[in-house]
C-alpha cells in the first residue's frame, strides 16, 4: 500500500500530523470519495474527512487519502494484501467513524483501537453527518457514546432539561 496522504490545514502553530483534539470535541472520520457526501464502504474509501466535532461547531482537522483500496465486490483480498490496517492506524485518534458497510474483520480492528464505526444506510452529505452528531451531542447520547465521551476526556454535559 503506498504511503498516506494527509491534507491538513495548517495554522500560525504550524504543523502536526493530527492535531491535538479540541477542547470538548468528540473527533469523527466519513468516509468519502469526494469530501463532500459520506459516500464509500470502508475498504474502498479513498478519502476520509476528519472533524472535531461540539455540540455548537465542527472543524475539519484532515483528509486522509489512499491510492490503494479494496473494491466492494464483498471478494477477501489475496492472502498478505492488508489494506485495512494502515486505514486504521491513520484514523488512531478518532473516536467515531461513519461509513456506508464495514466487514466484522474491519470492524473488530476498528474498535481495538478505540474508534468505533456506525454504518449509515445511504449515501448523505458530510453537512448532515456533522449536524446530526451534534444533535445527539447536545440532546441525550446513548449510553455508549456517554461512556466514549468520558473516556475522551470530553466534559460530561447535564442531559437533563435545563428548566
Amino acid at each position: 500500500m503506498g504511503p498516506v496522504r494527509r491534507l491538513s490545514l495548517v495554522t500560525d502553530e504550524g504543523r502536526d500530523p493530527m492535531r491535538e483534539r479540541q477542547a470538548g470535541a468528540l473527533r469523527v472520520a466519513i468516509a468519502t470519495q469526494d469530501m463532500k457526501e459520506l459516500n464509500a464502504h470502508f475498504g474502498s474509501a479513498r478519502r476520509f474527512a476528519v472533524y472535531d466535532v461540539t455540540r455548537e461547531e465542527w472543524n475539519l482537522v484532515e483528509a486522509l487519502a489512499f491510492d490503494d483500496v479494496s473494491d466492494e465486490n464483498g471478494e477477501h483480498r489475496t492472502e498478505g494484501d492488508d489494506r485495512i490496517t494502515p486505514k486504521v492506524e491513520a484514523l488512531k485518534g478518532c473516536h467515531l467513524l461513519f461509513c456506508l458497510a464495514i466487514g466484522g474483520p474491519s470492524a473488530a480492528k476498528l474498535v481495538s483501537a478505540k474508534i468505533y464505526p456506525l454504518k449509515v444506510p445511504q449515501p448523505q452529505s458530510i453537512q448532515d453527518v456533522l449536524l446530526r452528531t451534534q444533535v445527539m451531542l447536545r440532546t441525550c447520547p446513548p449510553p455508549w457514546v456517554r461512556k466514549l465521551l468520558a473516556e475522551a476526556g470530553v466534559a460530561k454535559p447535564s442531559f437533563e432539561d435545563d428548566d
